[in-house]
């Protein structure tokens, strides 16, 4: 009897410390960060209003992202937008959002958002009309979705990069990927797979064990 109230508890053990891992996984693979804007606030397809707003977007795999903004308590959904991998040198220290330049009067076009303790972020793209106006403006070269995106194609729409001068270049030429950095912060959105397996092993070799030991006595 105490042999098996020692399995069902070392086992109970393991299950929380699975459950515990999973859920700090899906803490760290979820970005959100509470913004509040002072005036209007150009994003890709429209421009916010001055007010507080709510970032998520998922976990940072590949080059092409999804980036959600909501309202201040995430009760309604406002716009959907893409976003390219965006890189530091140094991990940002705290939230940072980046804006191009825009001439006076015009509302900010958001550029980039950096998540605290990570080198990369997001840069947002624009729809091409868009990008053409932010980097003639700004005199920056700015992701572009290739053809119209719609929510179903966001991940996956062709890009182009417009330059200050209103050409087109390959997205891969003006924005490269930049694989050194992003493997070194890889351990903070690894597999659990691992883990999991490790426990499973575990749980398996201490219920042999306390049941070789409950023969013996018996």
């Amino acid at each position: 009897m105490k042999a098996t109230k020692a399995v069902s508890l070392v086992l109970g053990l393991i299950v929380f410390a699975g459950a515990m891992a999973i859920q700090a996984q899906a803490q760290v693979s979820q970005k959100r960060t509470s913004i509040t804007f002072d005036q209007p606030v150009a994003v890709p397809g429209q421009v916010l209003p001055a007010g507080k707003y709510t970032f998520t977007a998922l976990d940072l795999t590949g080059f092409q992202h999804v980036v959600q903004i909501w309202n201040g308590d995430k009760s309604k959904l406002i716009t959907t937008v893409l976003a390219i991998s965006n890189y530091r040198l140094e991990p940002a220290g705290e939230t940072i959002i980046e804006f191009h330049e825009r001439p006076a009067g015009s509302a900010q076009a958001l550029k980039a958002w950096f998540y605290p303790s990570y080198k990369h972020g997001f840069e947002f793209v624009y729809p091409k009309k868009e990008a053409i106006q932010i980097a003639q403006a700004s005199n920056e070269v700015v992701p572009a979705e290739a053809v119209e995106a719609t929510p179903s194609t966001l991940e996956t729409v062709p890009l182009v990069a417009i330059t200050p001068q209103g050409t087109e270049e390959p997205i891969a030429q003006a924005f490269p990927e930049e694989a050194p950095m992003v493997a070194k912060e890889l351990p903070k959105t690894a597999s659990l797979l691992p883990l999991i397996a490790l426990l499973g092993a575990l749980s398996l070799a201490i219920g042999f064990g306390v049941r070789r030991f409950g023969s013996k006595r018996a």
